[in-house]
């Protein structure tokens, strides 16, 4: 049976400033903020960045020469399950950018395991129109800005924000991985292909790679995502029948303090 649409419908649904038809699962890229911060927990603990039970005060922000780089409360200290929890910005940006006694990652390194968690890549799902979202380093940000990498930027980037974007499906998929214990999948859409005759044709699962990270520091970071809903900044989901882990983020874009607000998350 065929289904038609009016001229005028379609005018109004491709005319529309809200983009009804415009795929943000897999085409938005947005800063994914501090949805990141699972993956930067990662790549700190698997560089010997800190430990599990690592210790960082914040007092609200970190002062770098004349900049300031604020955290959204005064957390004191807090080890790294904490600093997932409440979603901590000093706690990265030492882990990130390097802060006191805190030998930081450094945008290379943070870039290697972002990209391990398929962060700056097409997930590969079977329908088109992804793009594979930004993330930068000190050569990128040389050749598209035509400036040289700060400390900031690293700072920045340790919360998900600067120049980093992402789409939805990326940090969903850098979840997964984290959740199922190190295997990154190629997302899909079908599942079986039936032909007329009735044969039906299974498609099989893609592995992008496995074995990301040790299973004992991924155990550790989702321990911190449970946190994150027991008594952390999604406390709301904490009565849920099923237990649920996961992390919120708010990511600013644009020119006038707009945010998206995110949350991902496993059950």
């Amino acid at each position: 049976r065929q289904m038609c649409i009016r001229d005028s419908e379609y005018s109004a649904l491709i005319n529309d400033p809200s983009q009804p038809l415009f795929n943000r699962a897999i085409a938005g890229a947005y800063p994914p903020g501090s949805t990141l911060k699972p993956v930067l927990a990662v790549a700190a603990l698997s560089e010997k960045i800190i430990s599990e039970n690592t210790e960082i005060e914040s007092r609200g922000g970190i002062q770098v020469g004349r900049s300031f780089f604020g955290d959204w409360r005064v957390h004191g200290f807090t080890d790294l399950r904490r600093a997932i929890a409440v979603s901590n910005d000093v706690y990265f940006y030492s882990i990130g950018g390097g802060y006191g006694s805190v030998r930081g990652l450094g945008m290379d390194r943070m870039k290697r395991y972002e990209n391990l968690f398929g962060y700056g890549e097409k997930t590969g799902i079977d329908t088109g129109g992804e793009v594979a979202g930004i993330i930068p380093d000190p050569l990128w940000k040389q050749q598209k800005i035509g400036e040289r990498w700060y400390i900031g930027d690293d700072y920045n980037s340790s919360i998900g924000q600067g120049f980093i974007t992402s789409t939805p499906l990326q940090v969903l998929n850098s979840v997964v991985a984290i959740a199922n214990g190190g295997t990154l999948y190629a997302p899909r859409i079908v599942s079986q292909v039936r032909s007329h005759d009735g044969k039906v044709t299974a498609v099989p699962k893609r592995i992008i790679r496995s074995d990301i990270a040790d299973p004992n520091i991924l155990r550790i970071v989702r321990e911190g995502m449970r946190e994150t809903v027991t008594e952390g900044t999604a406390q709301s989901l904490a009565n849920l029948p099923v237990e649920v882990a996961g992390k919120t983020g708010t990511a600013q874009f644009g020119n006038d303090d707009k945010t998206h607000g995110w949350f991902v998350s496993f059950a």
